[in-house]
């Protein structure tokens, strides 16, 4: 069953960002993921309006994305992340199947 990562990222330090980019990029497709959605317009309909950029990525299974977001490339290239923007990060499960069954 797919798995998404889902960040929230408020970014801090632009020039500083733009390094984190294709590193993670570069991790994030040698792990098997692609991004689905990747800082696009956002419309707040309910709720707090979203002023973080968003960023929603595809794993082919839970243990696919934990390894990706453990592995030493996605590492570095959070360290570079961490000193650019504050962010939220987390995973969810997919559903598989008959969502109505």
């Amino acid at each position: 069953m797919a798995a998404y990562v889902v960040v929230e990222v408020t970014i801090t330090d632009d020039e500083a960002y733009e390094k984190y980019k294709p590193l993670a990029y570069a991790s994030i497709v040698a792990h098997g993921g692609r991004y689905l959605v990747r800082g696009g317009a956002v419309d707040s309909v309910e709720g707090d309006a979203v002023e973080a950029r968003i960023v929603v990525l595809e794993f082919p299974d839970m243990e696919a994305a934990r390894r990706w977001y453990r592995s030493d490339d996605y590492q570095a290239a959070l360290s570079l992340r961490e000193g650019a923007a504050r962010s939220r990060l987390f995973m969810v499960e997919g559903v598989g199947g008959d969502v109505l069954g």
